[in-house]
């Protein structure tokens, strides 16, 4: 290291099975980072007993000096820590049959992935944010000065919370869906990668390639290419959707063709729709992420059916079946059976660390309160634009006004976000259905009474993590 300081990392949720090898791994290519504290925090100790033995091994291997802590106790995870990486679910995952598809799915909405906005989003923040609120609150009291880093979804509604109910404690939500973007776009217009120059702002999962280059900017405007792609069916089949919003609003967005379709009303709102835009055999966007999330209660009877995975402490609580085999490759991975893959991955994470620890600034794309960094969408909301960081801290880049098309599809997203976290503040739920009710595809999709129904029907389903949501009626006023 550069320093005789150890950066202290606590990861929160480390029993995510992709992202906790990931990150670990990260972190510990860079040599500003390598011999640092790194704290294993996860509520599932099945989970721990796996992902504590491979970083173990991940630093034995490396020949690295980092010294390692593996906890269920998170605020011991916390104490004096310089980073806060969050990667957690509450109640589900990404289950098919979760209560946030199959629900809005029997009244006829027909979502994706529903982690994101819309009913399923909605209900997902419910759950998940009193228990950031909690980590929020301890960092608070032990480590105060931390930069929270959180890939917790629904990205746009947990970070808005956090900067209102926490504003003392830096945060910046991350994402790998513009950097996975790019590496699609540069297959679709034939040029490598790290040749591209892009601008790209918006909201989370909703942001736009504002400028696309050769280079630099002052190289070739690459979207001729990209309209060209367009018109190309091999190519257009890989993005249908995507590829159709350009067509119509000029730009493409960031986020895959899976998630994008239900945050519009075009795309799933009949079946000929589903079956013309998001065919169940094409291969729409870069995969969606599915973390495997460590306050998911095992169950067979409800969700996924359940399996278990062997350990060296006894076998891990239940999980999903379809995440069995990621298990098992880890647990190989831990005990030497299997080669762990060190190449350093395409997440901001660790890059924002090493940045901050070694004073060389990083250039990511990152999700902050809107300060007036785009002028054309609310104060106060969340927005992903470009950010510089260093050694002084964050610094987000000013946009001004996104072209009027591409603010209007934001702003229509950004309504759910508002209401629904008003109506997490204020527990009414009152609040929550509206938000619900201006979803774009709902509204597409459902008739106004069905969506209070569904609603209704979300919050028997969810009751175990929601609590003190009361009804207030709007009232007219003649």
């Amino acid at each position: 290291m550069s320093n005789t300081r150890r950066p202290r990392i606590a990861l929160l949720g480390a029993g995510s099975a992709t992202f906790a090898r990931r990150l670990i791994a990260d972190v510990l290519s860079w040599p500003e980072l390598a011999d640092g504290d790194i704290a294993l925090m996860d509520v599932d100790q099945g989970r721990l007993d796996l992902i504590g033995p491979l970083a173990a091994r991940m630093i034995r291997d490396l020949g690295v000096g980092a010294r390692l802590t593996v906890t269920t106790d998170r605020k011991a995870a916390l104490e004096g820590a310089d980073y806060v990486i969050t990667t957690l679910a509450v109640g589900y995952a990404y289950e098919p049959d979760r209560p946030d598809v199959a629900i809005p799915e029997a009244h006829g909405l027909h979502q994706t992935v529903a982690d994101t906005i819309g009913v399923g989003g909605v209900f997902r923040y419910l759950r998940t944010m009193p228990a950031l609120l909690e980590i929020g609150r301890e960092m608070e009291q032990v480590c105060p000065h931390a930069l929270w880093l959180n890939y917790v979804n629904p990205m746009a509604m947990i970070m808005w919370t956090i900067g209102k109910v926490l504003p003392g404690i830096r945060n910046v939500g991350l994402c790998h869906s513009v950097q996975g973007t790019a590496e699609r776009l540069a297959k679709f217009v034939g040029v490598e990668h790290t040749e591209l120059s892009y601008q790209v702002a918006g909201i989370n999962h909703q942001a736009w390639f504002l400028d696309l280059r050769h280079h630099t900017y002052r190289g070739e405007d690459l979207y001729p290419r990209l309209r060209e792609a367009l018109h190309d069916p091999v190519r257009y089949e890989q993005d249908r959707v995507r590829f159709e919003v350009m067509r119509h609003f000029g730009y493409f967005v960031t986020e895959s063709s899976r998630h994008m379709a239900e945050y519009v009303p075009w795309f799933r709102r009949t079946a000929a729709d589903r079956e013309r835009y998001t065919p169940e055999l094409a291969s729409p966007g870069h995969t969606t992420h599915t973390p495997s999330p460590p306050h998911l209660d095992a169950r067979s009877s409800q969700g996924a059916p359940a399996t278990s995975v062997p350990t060296a402490a006894g076998s891990l609580a239940s999980v999903p079946a379809y995440r069995a085999p990621l298990w098992e490759t880890i647990r190989q991975q831990a005990a030497g059976e299997a080669p762990i893959d060190y190449v350093r991955s395409r997440e901001y994470c660790s890059a924002i660390i090493r940045a901050v620890e070694s004073g060389i600034p990083f250039r990511f794309n990152g999700n902050v309160p809107n300060t007036g960094l785009i002028t054309n969408l609310p104060p106060g909301c969340n927005v992903e634009v470009p950010i510089f960081v260093d050694n002084a801290g964050l610094h987000p880049v000013h946009i001004g006004d996104l072209p009027a098309q591409l603010a209007g599809i934001n702003r229509t997203n950004v309504n759910v976000q508002e209401l629904a976290v008003q109506g997490f503040l204020n527990r009414d739920r009152e609040a929550i259905f509206q938000s619900c009710a201006l979803d774009p595809l709902a509204s597409a999709s459902a008739p106004i009474d069905t969506i209070r129904t569904m609603v209704d029907e979300l919050f028997v389903a969810n009751a175990k993590w929601l609590d003190g949501y009361e009804s207030r009626r709007a009232q007219s006023h003649g």
